[in-house]
């Protein structure tokens, strides 16, 4: 990967060790997870369970309790708000996968491939319908104010990003749009809500909410470059799936900004027509226009953005994870 990604002076963050940190708190959001997955519909729970143990990082549940932890919270319903966070997330995908038309996700079988379109849909929904169950549990205004704004916000980022498909007239700034929507703001909600349940001041939730927005940009950027620089069995999903769909993300969209007159109308084309075949040709393309290097350093500067909402977060073992997740987010391969 180019050094272009990581600022030079920061070490190979590994990941594991934050996860061994949020060992007994992850297990406990599982735990959380399979109660609450529980249903007497024999579909809901095989689709339910087939999604969430694929192998994710959990990184939005680890995010509840790694807030949470940071902020000296002593309570368990940041427990609870981590599987919701979980369930959230894994209602988009279903969802995702449908209006995608993907067939593999974390290397496996995509549950619309095997159980179909209208069951992924409706366990998507059901997974919704769960998490607002389990957040009216929580009995906490704020916490409901939050979530109802980032399930909202997800939904219009889809929504928005549908509209961009095959669409090769996309601004960056509609790309940011995007991903703040779709992606970010989740990140955003899971980090605010650790805040939220430590009962801090108004400064500090921001902090911890503008940590969570910009570590999620940073994770879309770094998943839409990694669609044409990582190795495929690593990455758990076919390359060149963002093009086939006809996605104009940002390596594409400074490829059109900085090509000649022939590559940009070869990367408009391939954007219209969402056609693989041209994944090669575009990929010379984009190395050649710098846009794979802009990519990244917009991925970089994103992480230092999360780093730097942090600073008034008191020292911890949690608030040091957090930091260095920020840095994995840019650094990884998969």
């Amino acid at each position: 990967m180019s050094s272009s990604k990581i600022p030079a002076n920061t070490a190979k963050i590994d990941f594991s060790a934050i996860q061994l940190l949020m060992t007994s708190a992850m297990s406990q959001v599982d735990n959380e997870i399979l109660k609450e997955l529980n249903s007497d519909v024999v579909l809901i729970n095989q689709i339910g369970f087939h999604i969430v143990n694929s192998g994710g990082k959990r990184l939005r549940p680890m995010l509840v309790a790694l807030s949470a932890n940071a902020l000296n919270y002593e309570g368990k319903d940041h427990t609870t708000l981590a599987a919701v966070i979980e369930f959230i997330h894994t209602a988009t995908l279903l969802h995702d996968d449908v209006v995608d038309e993907s067939d593999m996700r974390r290397g496996d079988a995509t549950a619309n491939a095997i159980w179909g379109n209208a069951a992924s849909v409706l366990v998507g929904d059901f997974l919704y319908s769960r998490s607002f169950e389990m957040m009216v549990g929580i009995n906490n205004m704020r916490v409901m104010d939050i979530l109802s704004h980032t399930t909202n916000a997800i939904a219009e980022g889809e929504v928005l990003q549908l509209l961009n498909i095959n669409n090769p007239d996309t601004s960056e700034d509609q790309y940011f749009e995007v991903i703040r929507r779709k992606t970010a703001k989740l990140f955003e909600a899971a980090a605010q809500l650790g805040a939220v349940l430590a009962n801090k001041d108004d400064a500090t939730e921001k902090a911890l909410a503008a940590y969570g927005l910009h570590l999620g940009n940073a994770f879309q950027i770094m998943d839409d470059m990694l669609d044409y620089t990582a190795n495929a069995e690593e990455l758990g999903k076919n390359l060149g799936d963002d093009l086939a769909e006809g996605k104009p993300t940002l390596p594409l969209i400074h490829a059109m900004a900085h090509g000649t007159t022939e590559q940009v109308a070869f990367v408009k084309e391939t954007i219209k027509n969402g056609n693989r075949d041209a994944y090669l040709n575009i990929l010379d393309i984009i190395k050649l226009t710098g846009s794979l290097d802009y990519t990244a350093q917009c991925a970089g500067q994103e992480a230092q953005k999360a780093i730097q909402s942090l600073k008034s977060i008191p020292d911890s073992q949690y608030k040091t994870a957090m930091e260095e997740l920020a840095l994995f987010s840019i650094q990884r391969n998969y």
